[in-house]
């Protein structure tokens, strides 16, 4: 597959977490006809899309991974207030 066309899917499989976070979170609920959807499924669909993305550009996950992690943990570690831990 072509880069654009794993993007496509990629879209395809993001709004269909958007659509199950909707029926269970938002004002648009399922139909009693309707299937209850799986959002850890849907979630595990979009990394698989990513991860077929990346291949087919050559680009190292665990790098990527690495390099996000070091940017939020360096830039980002004051920006969220800390949770206190219940005892």
């Amino acid at each position: 597959m072509e880069p654009h066309e794993i993007l496509c899917r990629l879209s395809e499989e993001t709004g269909e977490l958007a659509r199950e976070i909707n029926h269970r979170f938002g004002p648009k609920k399922k139909k009693s006809t309707e299937d209850v959807g799986d959002v850890s499924s849907e979630i595990g669909d979009i990394i698989f899309t990513l991860v077929c993305l990346s291949n087919s550009l050559g680009i190292d996950m665990n790098d990527s991974w690495t390099k996000a992690m070091d940017k939020c943990y360096g830039r980002d570690k004051d920006r969220y207030e800390k949770k206190e831990e219940s005892a």
